[in-house]
């Protein structure tokens, strides 16, 4: 979503980082660049004028003269202004009442009301173990609470029973009467929206509010709307009072403007995003992340927190045993591309990597997406178990055999072959946990579910991360040690399982030709 704005600040401040000292014109002309940068952002524009405001009067002054990299002392004062406009704390939902407590979700029509309501039943209900009830209160959309109970269903929460014919405020006062007999810790209550805001909506929330009375009344708003998402924000908070908002489809290609102004505009915390579609796409609104995500400084801390939710620590631990012993086999490779999709591939990776922004032409050159784990997988999935076992076994006419089965040539087979030679050859290097993320993840070994988020982001601020790794200060100049510098092929270094010191044969895997 913020990917225009980051180019675009990351080429404001490369002309700023560039030069010994700044003269205040130099600053003036950055303001410029990043105000009209933020206004094509579709920020509010009064937050912009605010934003520039500060940053100018805190660069024009001393500190930056003094500072040995004036450049950098701006990029950090743009950065501590951005974190300070996203909302400086990350404020996750409130359940702090006696259960069972009520959250209300409200906010128009197709803004994802319902999807966001199954996504926060899941992930209290799965990590942090809470018996949650849901209720859809909407009766006017055709199949809506029919909707809710199937996404119920999907996700292992219970769904209030359906009864023809109850209205909002019947359906909220049976959830919580419900929810006290069955022993619930959160009712969700996914509310009626309209295509826009028109008195009877206000009056049947005002009406639901006051029957459930919410500890939590959360506005889900649709990021792509823009700037309207603000005026919707506020318009929602006179009348019904809400909490916090929860913004969905933070994975569009929206400008990211109902982002950046929301929590600046209506002084309410953004407390989640939805990244996809799937139940399970839904973060934590971490303002320091995000604006390390937009200066482009990479995103490490919210890596290993995604990688400690989707790596089987028991199967990391075995395969960690078995590399360092030198076994590694090709269903242990095809573990380790399937680990790397769940991470959300290349692509997704790379995205949280402090200054791969800037090498983003050398990656689409190497070919580097994320079919390619797709490909690879469908190949070792064409093999017996005795030929993933024993790779040797592998002559002319099975790697025929296994390029028809998986649709590619022989020659992507024979580069999948050598890759993982390369690789098994690396094992135990590996194992000692060199390379770049090996020292965080243990090669995608044992240990990683210890890594605390917590304490790297205390390392991440004192611009150091384990094994030495430097963060980058201001805006990086180049990668972090290890994700080679600026020619990203031959290999990149230590990404996690897919080879220690190099990543061998991944720029080759290119789009192989179908047959």
């Amino acid at each position: 979503m913020f990917e225009s704005l980051s180019d675009r600040l990351s080429g404001i401040f490369d002309k700023l980082t560039g030069r010994g000292a700044l003269s205040e014109n130099d600053v003036n002309e950055a303001m410029r660049e990043i105000r009209r940068a933020l206004i094509e952002a579709d920020v509010a524009l009064p937050i912009v004028r605010s934003f520039t405001d500060k940053v100018r009067s805190r660069a024009v002054g001393a500190e930056v003269v003094k500072s040995v990299t004036p450049g950098q002392m701006v990029v950090k004062i743009v950065h501590d202004q951005l974190v300070e406009m996203l909302g400086a704390e990350a404020q996750p939902i409130d359940l702090n009442a006696p259960a069972p407590v009520a959250v209300m979700m409200v906010g128009l029509q197709g803004s994802g009301k319902t999807t966001t309501t199954a996504k926060i039943a899941r992930r209290f209900t799965q990590r942090d173990k809470r018996k949650v009830l849901m209720a859809s209160l909407d009766t006017r959309r055709p199949a809506a609470q029919e909707q809710l109970k199937v996404l119920g269903e999907q996700n292992d929460v219970d769904t209030l029973p359906i009864i023809e014919g109850q209205g909002p405020v019947e359906i909220a006062n049976r959830a919580m009467s419900a929810a006290k007999l069955g022993g619930y810790d959160l009712v969700l209550l996914d509310t009626a929206g309209r295509i826009h805001i028109d008195e009877p909506l206000m009056i049947e929330m005002a009406d639901v509010k006051a029957a459930a009375q919410p500890h939590e009344i959360l506005l889900v708003a649709d990021s792509l709307t823009g700037q309207d998402a603000v005026n919707l924000a506020q318009s929602f908070d006179e009348r019904v009072g809400i909490s916090g908002i929860v913004l969905t489809r933070m994975d569009g290609d929206g400008r990211g403007g109902a982002a950046l102004s929301m929590q600046a505009v209506t002084g309410k915390p953004v407390k989640l995003i939805g990244t996809g579609e799937k139940s399970d796409a839904l973060e934590d609104f971490h303002p320091k992340r995000i604006a390390d995500r937009i200066l482009g400084m990479g995103d490490i801390v919210s890596l290993v927190e995604k990688a400690a939710e989707a790596i089987d620590a028991e199967q990391a631990a075995k395969m960690a045993k078995k590399m360092q012993k030198g076994h590694f086999d090709l269903e242990d490779l095809a573990e380790q591309l399937k680990q790397m999709e769940k991470l959300g591939g290349m692509s997704g990776m790379m995205g949280m990597l402090p200054g791969v922004g800037k090498m983003k032409k050398q990656i689409e050159a190497a070919n580097v997406d994320d079919k390619m784990f797709k490909r690879q997988i469908a190949i070792i999935q064409s093999m017996t178990p005795s030929e993933r076992q024993k790779p040797d076994l592998l002559k002319a006419s099975r790697k025929k055999r296994i390029a028809a089965g998986s649709g590619v040539q022989v020659a992507e087979v024979n580069k999948l072959l050598k890759m993982h030679r390369q690789m098994a050859d690396m094992m135990k290097k590996m194992g000692k946990g060199k390379g770049m993320l090996g020292k965080l993840m243990g090669g995608l070994g044992g240990g990683m579910p210890d890594v605390d988020p917590k304490q790297l982001e205390e390392m991440a601020k004192s611009g150091q991360l384990p094994g030495g790794m430097d963060l980058p200060k201001g805006l990086p100049g180049g990668m972090p040690g290890g994700l080679g510098g600026p020619g990203l092929p031959p290999g990149m270094p230590g990404l996690p399982g897919l080879g220690g010191p190099k990543l061998p044969g991944l720029p080759g895997m290119g789009k192989g030709k179908k047959r």
